[in-house]
């Protein structure tokens, strides 16, 4: 009896824990995904990633004799469709712990159970499950540091061998094309520029970790925080897509963490940090729409996302060089150096006083990496509200960084420049022009951290 596959963040053959089960089932294996109203809610970044990492999957399958089915649709209504027409008597998946995903799998689970479907989730896109990391006392970690001190000597799992060959049905169902989804179309004029820097699909991801491995993983902690280098491991877009598993990138790092290799545990640690933010959400499932500190609800956050600063921050109009190059980087490749995020999100928390859910919902419609707990986590960090908080009195200084982490001017340099991309990915109605000055600052650094402490002090004050 068929077997069939419901993808999700989970677009590889090795290390695929639903997969490998479904080949063992010793039925065809059909692998499906579904365009639901949970994918197309998506920002316009994200589902452009999205539709090249489907099309390369699809070829990944077609050079193992398989194929990639699409559907849209509600995924319930979408998977009983499938199984009256293949006649499968199994649904696997692999996990996804946001809570949206929950509810709906949990329902899916139930109703095909329900129906005589044997319904099974399996271990998807972390090292750990949430509730197998719990402290002495049973609860959840709420601080990094000694969830990493949990974690760190713990086994993972090695990596699963991806399936030579798929066994296939005698007649495989009807799939919708891809195209005809355009999932790109939000992206405008970016989708030329973003797309032609975009490294996507599973062989991308091994090479990449392959040249990490070799090139970078020595310096990677003496450098990931240059600006102008980008000493990261440039492997977020391939996590947030399941191109590959963190247990297939914490093995690999394994042989130099044994040598000593300098960077190796303090990428392991970004690693788990990730895990991390994962967790908070499942056992915190409003992490993205709620303050995670009590109290912050008072907090005088400006709520208005059309505010003229607020504008101007999204296009890169502020006035500060690292934030504007940060906004603008963004815009040409998708991505944003992890400091830089920091950087840019400081600034619209603090000295712009704005409610972080805007800057988190911007950041979701324009990064190809966008990774839902990641990115809620990182917000309210910066912002102050969050788990393991940087203190709201702590305000990043954007020209402070800029000398620390961008001594030569580079990165500012790169991205502030007329040719760097960004006039030609941003909307036309935006009405920017490389031959424009650069604007003043809409708000100054010190007024911005006068302004930050001030009202910090003030709900301080009145929330004891």
């Amino acid at each position: 009896m068929a077997v069939i596959v419901w993808l999700r963040r989970d677009l590889r053959l090795a290390d695929h824990a639903a997969l490998t089960a479904a080949c063992k089932s010793g039925g065809p294996v059909i692998p499906v995904y579904i365009l639901d109203s949970y994918v197309e809610d998506m920002g316009a970044a994200p589902r452009f990633r999205l539709e090249q990492a489907l099309a390369e999957f699809a070829r990944t399958l077609d050079g193992v004799g398989s194929r990639l089915i699409l559907r849209r649709g509600e995924a319930l209504d979408v998977l009983r469709a499938l199984v009256k027409e293949t006649g499968a008597c199994r649904v696997f998946w692999s996990r996804d712990l946001s809570s949206t995903s929950i509810d709906r799998d949990r329902a899916v689970k139930l109703a095909l159970r329900q129906s005589g479907v044997e319904a099974r989730s399996f271990v998807g896109n972390l090292l750990f499950e949430p509730w197998d990391v719990q402290t002495g006392s049973g609860g959840a970690y709420k601080v990094f540091t000694p969830f990493w001190r949990a974690v760190r000597g713990r086994d993972v799992q090695p990596p699963r061998l991806p399936p030579a060959v798929l066994p296939t049905p005698v007649r495989w169902p009807r799939s919708d094309r891809l195209e005809d989804w355009n999932l790109s179309a939000d992206m405008q004029r970016g989708r030329a520029v973003v797309g032609a820097q975009m490294q996507v699909g599973e062989a991308s991801a091994q090479a990449r970790l392959q040249a990490f491995l070799q090139n970078d993983m020595a310096v990677y902690n003496d450098r990931r925080d240059e600006l102008a280098g980008w000493g990261g491991s440039d492997l977020s877009q391939y996590l947030a897509w399941g191109e590959i598993s963190p247990a297939t990138i914490w093995h690999a790092v394994q042989p130099a963490l044994h040598e000593g290799t300098r960077g190796a545990e303090a990428f392991l640690r970004q690693l788990a940090w990730r895990d991390f933010a994962w967790h908070l959400m499942f056992h915190s499932p409003s992490i993205n729409r709620e303050n995670w500190r009590d109290g912050w609800q008072d907090f005088p956050w400006n709520t208005d996302a059309e505010r003229p600063e607020v504008i101007a921050w999204k296009r890169g109009q502020t006035g500060i060089d690292l934030v504007d190059a940060a906004m603008r980087e963004m815009y040409v490749t998708g991505r944003m150096h992890n400091r830089a995020r920091m950087i840019a999100a400081s600034y619209l928390t603090k000295h712009l006083l704005t409610d972080w859910r805007i800057g988190m919902r911007w950041f979701e419609d324009c990064l190809i990496d966008w990774d839902p707990a990641a990115n809620a986590m990182g917000w309210q960090w910066v912002a102050g509200c969050g788990p393991d908080a940087a203190p709201y009195f702590r305000v990043f200084n954007p020209d402070t960084q800029a000398e620390k982490f961008d001594a030569s001017g580079a990165y500012r340099q790169k991205w502030l420049a007329p040719d760097s991309g960004f006039y030609q990915a941003v909307p036309r109605s935006w009405n920017l022009s490389p031959d424009a000055p650069r604007p003043a600052p809409v708000v100054t650094l010190p007024d911005g951290r006068a302004r930050a402490l001030a009202a910090y002090d003030s709900f301080r004050g009145k929330n004891g």
